[in-house]
């Protein structure tokens, strides 16, 4: 327990300094923000701190925090550090730079604004991969949620009834006003995510005798390693994505960048977002570790026999909260994943909007951008529903686009720092993370198993390579903000 409140306090500690020290490296200022400079009642529409705060959070976590979190928890208490670490130093400096760099920029997309920084061929590279990972996120976010609610009427109602009824509701809400349904309902959904984690924690400690939580000085070690599966480095990066660090939310947080009042809200809404996701993926690693008892051969298989989805959730939540856990558990496996990706939708239709050109205030354009992206959704869908197998490679090639893209971010926020910032030091504060994610994600390549190169490489020579690689980037990256750098001062 004590390993747990340390990690806790440590995140609320990094949001009350660290996120300071963003607001001056970013040079925050009263300029007005889109939402109060071109309000034009669709997506750019002012909202309280707190409304947009809840949310970017639901925009950012839905399950994301809860699942990666719980399939973290196989890796051993060494998954604290990561969120910690992750949150502080990663996830919250990407959300936050990303969020602010778009309100600075109209709270146009992460790919639009790159055009800027790192020229058109870059945008188009970043705005394509943006949307593939869109498209794979909306896709997850229908099957997960429609296989689920099957289960819970007994069958009665088919999940391909479920994902059609989804479908409808993403349409609805891709298209509306953000203040019409996101805007009202949100808040209160983010609530009741919030809620989910303080009862589970509470469960935990109140029946600490049954499921004691384990200590980081007991549990130094990688458990997943030991049980045989794959190692904390890179995997554990890529298994807990919301909750440490998350490229998808590069493509959340312009959409509340449209909507915050002033930019001194930022540092709330953004950082103080991923904290708060932070602090749930926390809370839920140390339920699984402690519930399952990943500590011990039996409790590890147990835990890694129902993964980190909604059969865990649910024999989480039942068994320690009884018919209150459940109702929450329904509410947050389901809902929850609803709710990102009705707005993974939104994002893309913004996204593709923009790099064409088109006006978005008039309804009939919102329509005609968003039902060739239903139908990618649904083709997708339907290919699930073929082989439920296939959900895992699905999920594979989500978890390697997402912090692909997070990485891809942190470069961009790097030169958008260098360029701007009066003092080019403070690159520092996003190139370090930038590197260490780009190194993990070569690795990642050459080791994982199944979808990568992982049955030909040798883990030394893939942990080699994944450093070198990451290396001579760092170091094309750093000579090309030099050049750019003389070329500003020779003109």
């Amino acid at each position: 327990m004590i390993t747990f409140f340390i990690a806790l306090i440590l995140l609320i500690i990094g949001y009350i300094f660290y996120s300071r020290k963003m607001d001056i490296i970013f040079e925050i200022d009263d300029r007005l923000t889109p939402a109060i400079a071109n309000n034009d009642g669709v997506d750019n529409v002012p909202l309280s701190k707190w409304k947009a705060f809840l949310i970017e959070l639901l925009n950012i976590a839905g399950t994301g925090p809860i699942f990666g979190a719980i399939a973290g928890a196989l890796f051993g208490p060494i998954v604290f550090i990561w969120i910690v670490i992750g949150c502080i130093f990663g996830g919250a400096v990407h959300d936050y730079m990303t969020g602010m760099i778009s309100s600075r920029h109209g709270g146009h997309s992460i790919p639009s604004i790159s055009k800027i920084y790192l020229g058109k061929e870059f945008s188009v590279i970043l705005r394509i991969f943006s949307v593939i990972l869109l498209i794979l996120v909306t896709a997850v976010f229908v099957v997960s949620p429609s296989s689920l609610l099957e289960t819970l009427t007994n069958g009665h109602i088919k999940a391909i009834i479920w994902m059609v009824i989804i479908l409808v509701y993403y349409f609805v809400a891709t298209i509306l006003p953000i203040d019409k349904v996101i805007g009202k309902a949100y808040p209160v959904f983010g609530i009741i995510l919030i809620l989910m984690a303080v009862f589970t924690i509470f469960g935990i400690i109140v029946k600490q005798d049954t499921y004691p939580m384990l200590e980081l000085t007991n549990n130094l070690r990688d458990l997943s390693q030991q049980n045989g599966d794959l190692p904390w480095w890179p995997f554990m990066l890529m298994t807990v994505a919301c909750g440490a660090i998350s490229g998808f939310h590069a493509t959340q947080s312009p959409m509340m960048a449209r909507c915050i009042k002033s930019e001194k809200d930022g540092r709330f809404v953004f950082y103080f977002a991923m904290i708060a996701e932070g602090i749930i993926a926390l809370i839920w690693a140390a339920a699984a570790m402690a519930f399952y008892h990943v500590d011990t051969a039996e409790g590890f298989q147990n835990l890694a026999h129902v993964g980190g989805n909604s059969t865990s959730v649910y024999e989480i939540c039942h068994t320690l909260l009884g018919p209150v856990g459940t109702i929450l558990a329904i509410v947050g496996v389901v809902i929850c994943p609803i709710t990102s990706g009705d707005t993974a939708l939104r994002s893309t239709r913004l996204i593709i909007g923009e790099a064409i050109n088109l006006d978005q205030k008039k309804i009939k354009n919102r329509i005609i951008l968003t039902i060739p992206l239903f139908v990618m959704v649904i083709l997708l869908s339907i290919w699930n529903f073929l082989d439920s197998t296939n959900f895992n490679i699905l999920w594979h090639w989500f978890a390697w686009s997402n912090q692909t893209l997070a990485a891809i971010a942190l470069w961009f926020v790097s030169t958008y720092i260098y360029k701007n910032s009066k003092k080019k030091i403070r690159i520092l504060y996003t190139i370090i993370p930038a590197y260490i994610m780009t190194v993990a994600i070569i690795t990642y390549i050459f080791l994982e198993p199944n979808i990568a190169l992982g049955k030909y490489i040798s883990r030394p020579l893939g942990i080699i390579l994944g450093i070198v690689l990451g290396t001579i980037y760092l170091i094309f990256f750093l000579i090309r903000m030099f050049y750019i750098k003389k070329k500003k001062e020779d003109s």
